[in-house]
């Protein structure tokens, strides 16, 4: 006989809350849904904010959040889907820094609570109530975690690093522009 517990009735609730988010702003991204701008002005917004190529951007960006947030949902591959949501976030996140903390300043405090839940959902695993359990954990294994997350993790340190080198070199270009006139 098989007994779910209140473990695995929480995970399956953070599963399905974060997962739904997450597809939410993704599909904004990707395709206009719920108010987005699609992939052209999701791309213009991204090319404004430092991540360029922006179409691209935004390709990579809506692909995470709505398909890890998918995965989430169902609990499979879990630990690949926490980290890409997690990516993202903290791509989202480094956007949002210079507003401070609080979202309601149009700080980072949103991105990062999404970005680590879909952490610690890769690290806990889905819970029972998952189709990673249902399939015998095979795209669910304990070294997934650190490589996953591992590999997240440089990736989004790169796009990042780019991201902020773009922009200090747009402000020494404004800057110089500033000292021509």
């Amino acid at each position: 006989m098989t007994c779910y517990d209140r473990r695995d009735l929480g995970l399956l609730l953070l599963r399905l809350g974060t997962g739904g988010v997450l597809m939410a702003h993704g599909a904004q991204k990707l395709f206009g849904w719920f108010g987005g701008h699609g992939l052209e002005g999701t791309g213009q917004f991204m090319e404004s904010v430092g991540y360029a190529p922006g179409k691209a951007s935004a390709t990579a960006a809506g692909l995470a959040e709505t398909g890890g947030g998918a995965l989430l949902a169902l609990g499979l591959a879990t630990p690949a889907a926490g980290a890409a949501a997690a990516g993202a976030m903290a791509g989202a996140s480094a956007v949002h820094v210079p507003n401070g903390f609080f979202a309601q300043s149009g700080g980072y405090e949103y991105a990062a609570s999404l970005g680590l839940t879909a952490a610690g959902l890769a690290v806990t695993g889905p819970g029972r109530l998952s189709l990673d359990h249902a399939l015998g954990h095979t795209v669910n294994r304990g070294w997934m975690v650190p490589a996953a997350l591992g590999v997240t993790a440089a990736a989004t340190a790169v796009v990042v690093g780019l991201r902020t080198r773009r922009l200090r070199q747009r402000e020494e270009g404004e800057q110089e522009t500033l000292f021509e006139e």
